[in-house]
């Protein structure tokens, strides 16, 4: 079940990667993360009330309540990835910067996670998945790269600190605080960095109507933070990762196919050498415990 919900999500965000893409080349880079983050809020809130969660509750650390601001860096370095390189490429080292944080954090038990020695045994599917990694870049801008890289590495801080809190409190409260921290963040950095947006965000507004698909990005993206919220204290940060990126690739490609026409043999090929990786890790733990 765990494993399903891992793949589910990953599917979600690579979606959301697509849709939030194409709202920022719609609106701008600062408009559309403000966008994006209103919306999961708007979504959220309803949720909240249903399950009955208590946005008020015992004031956690600080540092627990920055996934948002850290979510607002995420989407700008993805939607400035975007324009750039393909959405395969975007995740491939996405899940990069990904493993290697997730190995770190596993390693010393960082950011209140359990300790997993990494074993020499997994340099064999880590070899596999890097291996899967290098044939979806398409490119090598280097700009890009430490984009997608940096996001990566962002993505799983926010989301252990964001799973951390919902252990805390509640998966709802944790996302919604998520959410409105995020907004609070995007709608600074609009009015300090994206002043010239704002006056052009009414008449996009009024024109956008047949591009209603572009603002689901901001619901999915309550989806996929809302699982892993639910996953992240109970999974490995490395396992959550991979299986996360198998959701992740797999979808990237659809997208890829259905906004370019053209299915790309070694990006498909990359998507099952990560899965194979994936498997010969799990394999081996499994025969360990």
């Amino acid at each position: 079940m765990l494993y399903f919900l891992s793949l589910l999500a990953g599917a979600l965000i690579s979606l959301a990667v697509a849709f939030n893409g194409g709202l920022s080349i719609h609106y701008g880079l600062y408009s559309a993360t403000v966008i994006i983050h209103l919306i999961g809020l708007i979504f959220i809130i309803p949720l909240v009330f249903i399950k009955k969660s208590k946005i008020r509750h015992k004031v956690q650390p600080w540092y627990l309540y920055i996934g948002g601001f850290l979510g607002v860096i995420i989407v700008s370095f993805t939607n400035l990835a975007f324009s750039r390189i393909s959405v395969s490429a975007i995740l491939a080292l996405g899940l990069l910067g990904q493993c290697i944080g997730g190995i770190i954090i596993d390693q010393y038990g960082l950011l209140n996670m359990p300790k997993i020695p990494f074993t020499k045994k997994k340099w064999f599917g880590i070899t596999l998945i890097i291996m899967g990694i290098v044939p979806m870049i398409n490119s090598f801008e280097i700009i890009a790269v430490l984009f997608a890289f940096g996001a990566g590495l962002l993505v799983l801080v926010a989301r252990t600190l964001n799973g951390n809190l919902s252990e805390a409190t509640s998966v709802q409260t944790s996302t919604f605080c998520n959410y409105f921290f995020g907004l609070i963040g995007s709608a600074i950095a609009l009015l300090l960095l994206g002043r010239s947006e704002i006056s052009s965000i009414s008449f996009e507004l009024s024109t956008s109507a047949s591009h209603w698909q572009l603002y689901l990005g901001g619901i999915l993206g309550v989806g996929f933070v809302s699982i892993v919220n639910f996953l992240v204290k109970k999974m490995s940060a490395f396992y959550l990762t991979l299986l996360l990126f198998v959701g992740q690739i797999f979808t990237g490609i659809i997208v890829d196919v259905v906004l370019t026409g053209e299915l790309v043999g070694l990006k498909l090929i990359g998507g099952i050498l990560v899965t194979l990786g994936l498997c010969v890790d799990l394999i081996l733990d499994r025969k360990k415990s």
